[in-house]
């Protein structure tokens, strides 16, 4: 029930976010990821192959309710190396990195993916030229989720607790409660 909470949660905050025109008029495309922090909270609160589950299953329902095989393309592609990117960071444990940390490597990565879709489409590496200012964008906007989801961790009980179990289930603890 939990996974279905978080699922519902990405889909609408990935709507709303398509309903809200590109805040970056110098970086066509640019968004802020809001569907993002449910995947964060995702990695803090469940096992690896659930919160996989939901990023499939957010990125499946967010495309059927408004976005096109292009868009799909290019939030897989973003998505999948921004929540492997995460996970490779989180190994480095809560002594050496922050989830503002994992979530800023997940901004990045995710730009870095989208442009290596569009490189492939287009059939030419010139498209990377504009991950300067889409990395820029991308980790400003992480540190935002990441800032977000730890707060949300620590302060909403259901999250808390599901933090807490899964904490207890890896023997690896983020927070001090």
């Amino acid at each position: 029930m939990f996974i279905s909470l978080l699922v519902a949660q990405g889909v609408v905050l990935g709507i709303l976010e398509n309903m809200i025109p590109y805040p970056f008029g110098f970086a066509p495309g640019a968004k802020l990821g809001l569907a993002n922090l449910i995947t964060i909270i995702a990695i803090f609160t469940m096992p690896k192959r659930d919160s996989f589950l939901l990023l499939w299953l957010r990125l499946f329902l967010t495309t059927l309710l408004g976005g096109t095989l292009s868009t799909f393309l290019y939030s897989m592609s973003g998505a999948l190396l921004s929540y492997f990117g995460m996970l490779l960071v989180k190994q480095l444990g809560p002594k050496r990195v922050s989830i503002v940390g994992i979530s800023a490597t997940g901004g990045f990565m995710h730009n870095v993916g989208q442009l290596v879709t569009a490189s492939l489409i287009a059939k030419s590496w010139t498209v990377m030229l504009y991950l300067p200012i889409l990395s820029f964008l991308g980790i400003l906007s992480g540190i935002a989720i990441g800032i977000a989801a730890n707060f949300l961790l620590q302060r909403v009980d259901t999250l808390k607790k599901f933090r807490q179990d899964y904490e207890r289930q890896t023997n690896t603890h983020w927070f001090t409660d």
